[in-house]
């Protein structure tokens, strides 16, 4: 990435966490295919997630959904055979890895994403080491797990947050395509989530955590597949996008952002209200018949 993509702004997560190397150990018997993506995208604010490995029963059709979440994510599935009917059997190599992982010394923080609290001692264990650890998992995980770790984040409100982030686009979606030159990577999205995930309380993001961000949650990510040859004049044409120098860095947030929020709610209650409309409408026609 060139010079204008050095750190300069934003929270602390995502400002001094470059060089942070995580390990993403995730319980396939225990979390959906669904969240990996939003799971990643999350992590990027932390680090860079440079082991990701899934632990299942791939002989079995109940993880089919997570096969091309697998190929997609660059994530290394880890075969573990049911021995014993009804027990989760990926507990065992995962702690072991994990283990491994902390004495080979390659990574400085471990992502557990599961909902099962027989993670607790080791979460505790790798604290004990001096390695960070967060936690992933749902809003029924156990206290004990979510106690264990330095921080323990729902999966249910990793959704939310995409899903509002999609809104978002949506509602200020210009009609223009993203998917330019045949790249794979939703421009508006990936960086309104980069912005969201690095700036601070006003709204404001440095631009160098902007970019350390994409680089983390898409290793294809490059402002020359969309015609620039740096990230600042990328952000500069981005109409929903403003930019202002801070001293001697750039800094981006997202234009509007609550009028953003409110039309993507507006659009949402009118889709209901019409709905519901129409509903009346049926059931007024029933009575006169």
């Amino acid at each position: 990435m060139d010079s204008d993509t050095h750190p300069g702004g934003g929270r602390g997560r995502g400002t001094d966490s470059s060089s942070t190397r995580i390990a993403v150990l995730i319980d396939c018997d225990n979390v959906s295919a669904r969240h990996a993506q939003a799971v990643l995208e999350e992590l990027a604010t932390y680090g860079s997630p440079t082991v990701k490995r899934a632990y299942g029963d791939w002989t079995t059709t109940q993880l089919s959904g997570w096969k091309s979440e697998l190929h997609r994510h660059a994530i290394s599935p880890v075969q573990q055979f049911a021995y014993t009917t009804g027990k989760n059997s990926s507990d065992s190599a995962l702690i072991i890895d994990a283990m491994d992982l902390l004495w080979q010394g390659n990574v400085e923080a471990f992502a557990l994403v599961s909902s099962d609290s027989d993670f607790t001692r080791l979460a505790t264990r790798l604290r004990e080491s001096g390695k960070k650890v967060y936690g992933l998992g749902q809003r029924k995980t156990p206290e004990s797990l979510r106690r264990a770790v330095d921080q323990f984040i729902f999966l249910e409100v990793l959704q939310e947050n995409a899903r509002e982030t999609e809104e978002v686009t949506e509602a200020t979606d210009d009609g223009e395509g993203d998917d330019i030159q045949g790249t794979r990577i939703n421009l508006q999205s990936a960086l309104t989530k980069a912005v969201n995930a690095t700036s601070g309380d006003d709204g404001w993001a440095g631009l160098g955590a902007v970019g350390q961000h994409l680089n983390r949650a898409h290793a294809d990510f490059d402002p020359r597949d969309f015609g620039h040859q740096k990230l600042s004049s990328l952000v500069d044409e981005q109409p929903w996008l403003e930019t202002r120098t801070s001293g001697s860095h750039r800094q981006v947030r997202l234009k509007s952002r609550s009028t953003g929020r409110s039309t993507a709610k507006k659009t949402t209650a009118t889709r209901s209200t019409s709905k519901t409309a129409t509903a009346k409408r049926k059931t007024s026609t029933k009575g006169e018949a």
